[in-house]
């Protein structure tokens, strides 16, 4: 998915040498960042948002938010947690403002729907397997989780997105969403149960 077009030769470069060429004008600079955070951005807003022209949407104006932000920016945090901060955000507002959630119909995808509920099944069978989000990355399955996944409450959602499918640390994702390390981790928690149930009563 690329929303930017603009060639550049600087992509080899550290995130804190970028965000400096931004702050002093580089366009260049703001490109490389573009480059190496969009595909991330976009699938981290479309699992939140589950829809595919939405989350195109919301991805340019993360990164406009950003560049429009990026003199505003000190390092306190890492550039990836801050624009992660931004994208989550801007996201979750928009969900708010509006629409109303509705899961994907898996009546479309019958074929890909029944090749998945097997393996599906076995991982849930198995208690020290992989969590079912973790498996939403294999093409098979992605339909049926990510489907299951809109079905959760919002905020389980974003955490179950943001630690299990972007695999981001506890405190990471404490610091994009301005919430205690516990509750990332109650959250996650309650997220995960809930994705179980659902996918049991799925594949029942």
């Amino acid at each position: 998915m690329s929303y930017f077009h603009k060639h550049t030769d600087n992509i080899s470069l550290d995130d804190s040498t970028l965000v400096r060429r931004c702050q002093r004008g580089d366009s260049d600079a703001m490109s490389c960042l573009i480059v190496k955070y969009q595909d991330r951005v976009y699938n981290i807003i479309l699992k939140i948002c589950q829809n595919h022209d939405d989350a195109a949407e919301l991805t340019q104006d993360t990164f406009v938010k950003v560049l429009e932000n990026i003199s505003s920016f000190r390092g306190k945090s890492s550039f990836y947690t801050w624009l992660f901060r931004v994208a989550v955000n801007h996201t979750l507002n928009y969900c708010k403002r509006r629409f109303k959630l509705s899961p994907v119909s898996l009546d479309a995808e019958n074929d890909q729907f029944e090749e998945g509920k097997g393996k599906l099944a076995a991982v849930l069978a198995d208690p020290n397997g992989v969590d079912p989000a973790v498996v939403a990355q294999q093409k098979e399955l992605s339909l049926i989780i990510v489907n299951l996944i809109g079905q959760l409450q919002q905020e389980h959602r974003v955490v179950l997105v943001l630690r299990d499918i972007e695999q981001m640390s506890y405190a990471e994702i404490a610091e994009v969403l301005r919430i205690e390390t516990g509750t990332v981790k109650s959250r996650l928690s309650r997220a995960r149960t809930k994705l179980r149930e659902l996918l049991e009563t799925v594949l029942t």
